[in-house]
């Protein structure tokens, strides 16, 4: 039986302007209902209609044009039916840019105690209220469509990355199924862009088998699922290489969950265009500032007397306006302390990646690439031997 193919398809995603030469590192623009944004990206999460911390128009100020909302979250409280009322997740936060909603697959995994996994879906019961909710794929999808983000996401049957097993191909061979599910439940394929999420834990076999599987099926966009939950890294890398190898060319690849700035800069080498993850919002609530030199803790009473911004280069609103000292001061008293970092975080995020794609444009991506490394880590022998052995796969040598 051939694969089936969303009915209606929007056109093309991505357009890709410029290509590293060396490595897999590519420069482009997602075509999205919302406005170009420009990738490669990071996409700040924003669980519940906002990124923890800041507003909607913070966000947009700071040069943010894709950000996400949780399908689960969102679908448990305060519902869809609410959302649509208000114009859509969009009309909902006031935001006029892009947005993508994850599945919530996720949640298998986040929320594995309250979760039981069956072919028909996945039965939630609430933290808030124990109120038991079906997530299956049609459900998901009826969600993403009333809450109608610019992209949206397969429901994937999601295990832990530690995971070995008889189970590891059982969800994998679910996504698949759960894909075609998703394709033919979703009614607005010329104004949302499905993404299907590739599985296959850490065995190569199985995701390969994934990655055949999937990309027979014409989605706009392809992600990578089921990484960085604490597996090796040797793994890890090995895992996305693997992934982007065999993903098509024309259409985004999105590795999901993956954030920290090593990583960032990794993954773009091997091809990835989209990241998303929660770690510069939650790390700044726990008071430490992202550098190109690492992060600095802003609680430690080095800073109490250090009047410097949290980094001299950086031009957010918080690095022109406060003091670590006055951070500092704040931090253990105010919340607005927290909020500050946020703002600070999310810009380096955005800023980092606006200068990989620079890089790109530039034709000079490796040299970005070492003097990154050269500021994060010093020199070359304290670079993670996982990440030079990444980046020599795909002919960028740190010598």
């Amino acid at each position: 039986m051939a694969a089936p193919v969303a009915a209606g398809a929007a056109p093309p995603l991505l357009r890709v302007v410029a290509e590293c030469g060396r490595s897999r590192a590519r420069a482009g623009e997602l075509l999205l209902p919302h406005g170009p944004v420009p990738c490669p990206v990071f996409m700040p999460v924003g669980t519940q209609g906002t990124a923890k911390g800041v507003t909607a128009a913070q966000l947009a100020a700071l040069g943010c044009r894709l950000c996400l909302g949780n399908t689960y979250h969102l679908g448990s409280r305060p519902g869809p039916e609410l959302v649509q009322r208000a114009g859509g997740l969009h009309g909902f936060m006031d935001w006029p840019h892009n947005l993508l909603t994850d599945s919530g697959g996720f949640q298998m995994v986040s929320l594995a105690a309250l979760a039981e996994v069956t072919e028909e879906g996945v039965r939630f019961r609430a933290p808030h209220d124990g109120r038991e909710m079906l997530l299956s794929p049609e459900a998901s999808i009826a969600i993403q469509n009333a809450l109608g983000a610019d992209i949206i996401m397969q429901l994937d049957d999601v295990v832990s990355s530690s995971t070995v097993g008889p189970r590891v191909e059982e969800a994998m061979r679910r996504s698949v199924r759960w894909l075609d599910r998703c394709i033919a439940a979703h009614g607005r394929p010329r104004h949302q862009n499905l993404f299907a999420i590739i599985q296959g834990g850490l065995d190569p076999t199985l995701r390969s088998q994934c990655l055949e599987e999937m990309t027979r099926r014409d989605v706009p966009g392809f992600a990578i699922g089921g990484l960085s939950g604490g597996e090796a890294k040797s793994s890890f890398w090995r895992m996305v290489k693997l992934s982007t190898d065999r993903l098509p060319r024309h259409k985004p690849r999105y590795l999901m969950g993956v954030g920290y700035a090593t990583d960032l800069v990794v993954c773009v080498a091997l091809g990835c265009d989209m990241f998303d993850c929660v770690f510069p919002t939650r790390t700044a609530r726990f008071g430490s500032a992202l550098v190109p030199w690492g992060s600095l803790q802003l609680k430690n009473q080095q800073f109490a007397k250090d009047f410097r911004p949290i980094d001299p280069d950086c031009a957010c609103p918080t690095c022109q306006r406060h003091s670590r000292a006055y951070l500092h001061a704040l931090m253990r008293t105010d919340t607005a302390a927290l909020h500050h970092v946020t703002v600070h975080n999310i810009a380096y995020q955005l800023n980092l990646m606006g200068s990989i794609r620079e890089s790109i444009l530039a034709r000079r991506f490796p040299a970005f690439v070492r003097q990154f490394l050269g500021t994060m880590y010093g020199p070359r022998e304290r670079v993670p031997p996982w990440v030079t052995e990444a980046l020599a796969a795909v002919g960028i040598d740190l010598d």
